[in-house]
């Protein structure tokens, strides 16, 4: 028997870092996703392709999935999907493939509590699971790390979106483990109370609003990035956010911790494109992805 899993990636709209303390992170789930796809292996042993994945062991998820212990199966991991120019994208590639793979293990699409054991395992036990949570529920979610709540939101009418990748690597782990290792600042506290506003505003489903409590919420990301050292807004994020605000638009980060990817809103498309187009020495590319309201699905052959 043949069973294929995937998982979409995800972008983070608001509370990073807060959602460490308690905070609820907004998150949204996009049309690029990982696919898992499991045999029987007739050697009985686990043998691996990874079309897409570069870098680090490529066993070091089924490891942290099984527990070390390797499955008898031929395994199909691809998240070709996750990259563009030839370069990793920072949006939850090892999340969804976390997801995908329990879930075509286990034949079974309810493996939230299950899959966010294996990737926090994965991730030296860092990490909120904000990914891990919007690959399994898909769409627009709330989520909240201790209880691990997952709450669907509906996208707000009058809201467009754009996402720009800047084509620089950013390391999500590597300024975790600095935030880590830093004194804490007065305003990591802010940035919980700003958090929790942008939850506010998400869940009213008002585009006004949203953009509104963006321009606060992103000055305190940025004093917070300053205090603590961790480089949030570099990577071409910084003069992408002041160019946006000059054009009555609004520009931040989008990766769990700050990365390669940024988020571009306004009230309409054509404001949107035609800013990209003005600032094309700033914008390195497009992403092309969209909402994706479907999380992880598995397929018995």
């Amino acid at each position: 028997m043949t069973v294929v899993a995937s998982a979409p990636g995800k972008i983070v709209l608001s509370g990073e870092y807060a959602v460490l303390d308690g905070e609820p992170a907004v998150s949204m789930a996009i049309d690029r996703r990982a696919v898992v796809t499991l045999d029987d292996s007739p050697a009985g042993e686990c043998r691996l392709l990874t079309p897409g994945f570069s870098g680090r062991d490529k066993y070091r998820i089924i490891d942290a999935v099984c527990g070390g212990s390797r499955p008898a199966k031929n395994i199909v991991m691809d998240t070709r999907a996750f990259a563009e120019g030839g370069k990793k994208i920072g949006i939850g590639s090892s999340a969804a493939l976390t997801v995908a793979l329990v879930a075509s293990l286990n034949a079974s699409d309810e493996v939230l509590g299950e899959a966010l054991l294996a990737h926090r395992a994965l991730q030296g036990g860092a990490g909120s699971g904000v990914d891990v949570a919007t690959a399994v529920q898909g769409g627009l979610i709330e989520f909240e790390m201790s209880s691990q709540s997952v709450k669907s939101l509906y996208w707000p009418s009058g809201l467009s979106m754009r996402v720009i990748w800047t084509g620089v690597s950013s390391s999500t782990e590597a300024k975790l483990e600095k935030l880590a290792a830093s004194a804490t600042h007065r305003s990591r506290s802010a940035l919980l109370l700003a958090a929790a506003r942008m939850a506010e505003a998400w869940r009213s489903g008002d585009a006004g609003r949203i953009l509104a409590d963006y321009i606060p919420y992103i000055g305190v990301l940025r004093q917070f990035s300053v205090d603590h050292d961790l480089g949030i807004f570099d990577a071409g994020h910084d003069p992408l956010t002041d160019a946006a605000m000059l054009s009555d638009l609004v520009y931040k980060p989008a990766g769990a911790g700050g990365g390669d990817i940024g988020v571009l809103f306004g009230p309409d498309e054509a404001g949107l494109d035609a800013f990209i187009a003005g600032n094309d020495n700033l914008v390195h590319g497009v992403l092309q992805c969209a909402l994706d309201p479907v999380g992880v699905r598995v397929l018995q052959q």
